[in-house]
């Protein structure tokens, strides 16, 4: 399947999160994204070194920046389970405009064709680094890293293309 690109909708799917009462909520991307501006960022994995040191701070860094700039949703995306995103989101006590969202069993990263297998590190099929900038459901921005780097899909980044 072809990697998500700038111009085509996203799909819709099912992803995982912890709400503010602390009860697990499933909801709809297309629920989240529809008739809005969005990012949606995913990691290759929780608690993993880039991920939580520079990836997901940036974003906390720039979320006022951004929302300043008419984003609605700064959407975490990363192919772990509910109860790691939450534990993970734990850590950013700060945090007030990132939500969190498990893709448990990588089917939603696999709608988008991002993909990575790192199966040779131990951690199986997970998602690929980017950062989507979304309007109406339609991809404006794909942000799609190669390998392990982190080069294109920060905060910057899309505060660029904004």
């Amino acid at each position: 399947m072809a990697p998500i690109a700038v111009g085509d909708v996203i799909p819709d799917g099912t992803l995982s999160y912890f709400d503010e009462q602390d009860q697990m909520q499933n909801v709809s991307i297309h629920s989240l994204a529809s008739s809005k501006k969005v990012i949606i960022f995913a990691v290759p994995g929780a608690f993993t070194p880039t991920c939580s040191t520079k990836h997901v701070p940036g974003f906390l860094e720039k979320a006022e920046e951004l929302k300043s700039k008419g984003v609605a949703e700064i959407l975490c995306l990363s192919v772990n389970d509910p109860f790691v995103m939450k534990a993970w989101a734990k850590t950013y006590p700060e945090n007030k405009h990132i939500k969190f969202l498990a893709d448990g069993s990588g089917k939603y990263t696999h709608a988008l064709g991002l993909q990575l297998d790192l199966s040779d590190k131990g951690l199986g099929i997970r998602s690929r680094r980017f950062a989507l900038l979304v309007d109406d459901l339609k991809v404006e921005v794909a942000n799609v890293e190669a390998g392990g780097e982190f080069t294109i899909s920060s905060a910057d980044e899309i505060l660029k293309a904004l």
